[in-house]
């Protein structure tokens, strides 16, 4: 979820319970270092809508509509 750059922070922190900096934490700790720059580049610049403040407002889900149903923490089959 921290990879794809349309999933917020905030969608992460309700599922996991973890805050921006700790999925920060992970990804440098997981990925190799160009990787986690590359990343890093990308949440911080104008693409990524990783925060809710830079969403547009008309968007309302956090997954895609092909993704599996997700309830809290437990990922369901279809």
């Amino acid at each position: 979820m921290a990879w794809e750059d349309r999933t917020p922070f905030e969608a992460i922190t309700y599922q996991f319970a973890l805050a921006e900096k700790d999925v920060i934490a992970l990804m440098r700790k997981k990925l190799k270092r160009s990787s986690f720059n590359l990343w890093r580049a990308r949440v911080n610049s104008g693409v990524s809508q990783k925060h809710l403040h830079k969403r547009n407002a008309e968007i309302d889900r956090f997954r895609c509509s092909r993704q599996k149903s997700i309830s809290g923490n437990k990922i369901s089959k279809r």
